[in-house]
């Protein structure tokens, strides 16, 4: 019933050309939705199996607190005043570092597509900073450049700084070879064939790497705001266990992945755009 209604619609409202366009898209709808329901079904699991866990005493609800303590710790959060503050002050952390990580790791990959003898003298050393754990680099920034937020700040362009150069580069060096010689048998100067056919072929490779960002610039501020924070979400993480809260420790989880995922989802949906433009041009 509801498959005819949606082919049904399809057709009047001009989406499918034929029937069998119409049939092509209510199959895709209905598959999307299940999947969503799926994720649903398997959140809303998670969340009930841990209520249980708690509320059956398998484990202390001291050791790993509750999804109802958790709502709880955000209304005494929302109630107090911190929720927007600390939620405020690692988001614009995050958005500033994966920002300048994103345009100074791609103005990088461009310069190292530009000179290709500089890549091969910086490659061994990209190399070896990605599988460097940045983490040691802590107290290196500490001492350079304090104990406030550019501290964090760097910590988060450290650690996706590397990956957006090799990345982003890698998409410069695939970019259809073909397309490259047809600029150059015409005369084309070297920044023409990047500003025209490298950069814009390179645009779904470059959105990908801000899916990668994404994560890589939470993981940097939160490292970042263990090390020396007086706010943000990983700073609450610190203090709860500090004091052996486990509530405000589980909270400050559930607002970054909350966080996380919105952020995400905002990329994704721009890589979206950027694909289906890209396909049609």
């Amino acid at each position: 019933m509801l498959r005819q209604s949606l082919r049904n619609y399809y057709l009047r409202s001009g989406k499918a050309q034929t029937p069998g366009h119409a049939v092509y898209l209510t199959e895709m709808f209905t598959q999307r939705l299940l999947t969503r329901l799926a994720q649903i079904a398997l959140l809303l699991g998670f969340l009930g199996t841990w209520e249980a866990i708690v509320h059956y005493r398998l484990m202390d609800v001291f050791l790993i607190s509750s999804p109802r303590r958790v709502w709880q710790t955000v209304l005494w959060l929302h109630a107090d005043g911190a929720l927007y503050w600390h939620v405020g002050v690692t988001t614009l952390e995050t958005i500033v570092g994966f920002v300048s990580g994103t345009l100074i790791g791609t103005f990088s990959a461009a310069l190292l597509w530009w000179r290709p003898s500089l890549f091969a003298v910086a490659d061994p050393y990209l190399t070896v900073l990605n599988s460097l754990p940045k983490i040691v680099l802590g107290p290196l920034f500490i001492i350079w450049f304090g104990t406030g937020y550019v501290t964090i700040i760097v910590m988060a362009l450290a650690i996706s700084l590397i990956t957006t150069i090799i990345v982003v580069h890698s998409g410069f060096l695939h970019v259809d070879p073909l397309k490259l010689k047809l600029a150059r048998a015409f005369g084309a100067t070297k920044w023409q064939t990047f500003s025209l056919i490298v950069l814009p072929g390179s645009l779904p490779t470059i959105v990908s790497a801000l899916k990668v960002n994404v994560g890589l610039s939470w993981v940097g501020v939160i490292v970042g705001e263990f090390l020396v924070s007086r706010a943000g979400l990983g700073y609450l993480a610190i203090y709860g266990g500090q004091v052996l809260n486990m509530h405000l420790v589980m909270t400050s989880v559930f607002l970054l992945a909350v966080c996380a995922t919105v952020m995400y989802q905002a990329v994704a949906l721009l890589e979206q755009k950027v694909k289906a433009r890209h396909q049609t041009d």
